[in-house]
């Protein structure tokens, strides 16, 4: 007996299922609404709320600030000669990598709804508000007067970003339905995907503060060591392109070389790791060689689970995904 089904409109059963265009609001693919970039699709900005808009452009406002008060700091340090200052070089370096991979978090995290990436904002964000704290607590009477404008500065905004920022955490996210449509399995996919893609940012992000901290712990650099951190610099890069393409395509091929990349990167590490535990032991000072042991171990963890996901991710290849992100561009 004949049905008419609710979720299929006035499809009968026995005939052939109507086209994509023609399919029940519920069921038809949001996809097409999204605007495609290299990166995967993102929302347009029209769609935003006026408050998540200003939120976003008082952020990267913000940001491009403190961009510029860093890059000031670091350029007043390179200038002193006194070995005092080590320290507080090496973290200003540490801080500019982060703020400029907090305007690609936050970017992505709004425009595409990335739970990760905001998260890894979230995070970097209380790093500065840390560090922030601790310089200025150790500062004398004069230091603190001076520096008492932007330290508020900062600790204000920082408060500001993270409790925002979770706001955003804490809502729906549907970017996993409006790319995968209501197939759990491309939902999970995209899901991996993204948590994949993430990774492979924050394993690039580990990479260069590390190579920041081993290079700047060593006085006495010599300049076989310097080849090799630019050499090591650059495979880094080229490592996380081949990993981000091989993501977004679903090139099995990519992955695997991909894989076979990172063995070079670790054996990379354990030479510099080499290196600082040797000056480790001839050394009083072991406040960057702790920070460096500590960049280590952070970046082998982030390798764990990028492998883990991409050994996950391989084996659903192929059903679709692909298609859907980057339909509206062919």
């Amino acid at each position: 007996m004949d049905e008419i089904s609710p979720l299929l409109g006035n499809q009968i059963s026995g005939q052939p299922p109507e086209a994509p265009d023609l399919l029940s609001p519920n069921l038809r693919p949001r996809h097409h609404d999204l605007i495609p970039t290299p990166c995967g699709p993102i929302k347009s900005w029209s769609e935003l709320s006026c408050q998540l808009k200003l939120y976003f452009c008082f952020t990267i406002a913000s940001l491009l600030v403190l961009l510029g008060l860093t890059a000031s700091s670091i350029y007043k340090q390179h200038m002193n000669t006194d070995v005092s200052d080590e320290d507080n070089f090496t973290v200003s370096l540490i801080q500019l990598i982060g703020i400029l991979f907090c305007i690609y978090y936050i970017s992505r995290g709004v425009m595409q709804e990335n739970t990760q990436e905001l998260v890894a904002f979230v995070l970097s964000i209380l790093v500065v508000m840390v560090r922030s704290v601790v310089n200025f607590s150790v500062l004398g009477s004069s230091g603190k007067l001076e520096l008492l404008p932007r330290f508020v500065c900062i600790v204000c905004l920082g408060v500001t970003h993270v409790f925002c920022t979770t706001l955003l955490i804490r809502r729906p996210n549907m970017m996993a339905f409006r790319v995968g449509g209501a197939l759990e399995s491309l939902q999970e996919q995209y899901f991996l995907l993204n948590l994949c893609f993430s990774m492979v940012t924050f394993d690039l992000q580990a990479q260069l503060c590390l190579c920041i901290l081993i290079t700047t712990a060593d006085s006495a650099w010599s300049t076989a060591n310097s080849i090799i951190l630019g050499v090591g610099v650059v495979w880094a890069l080229f490592t996380a392109a081949v990993g981000a393409v091989a993501v977004l395509k679903e090139a099995k091929v990519l992955v695997w070389v991909f894989m076979v990349q990172n063995l070079p990167q670790v054996a990379f590490f354990v030479y510099l790791m080499y290196t600082v535990i040797i000056k480790w032991f001839q050394d009083s000072t072991y406040t960057l060689e702790a920070a460096a042991v500590t960049g280590a171990l952070i970046s082998l963890l982030i390798k764990v689970v990028l492998l883990g996901g991409l050994i996950r991710l391989v084996h659903s290849f192929g059903q679709g995904l692909r298609e859907r992100m980057f339909a509206a561009s062919k």
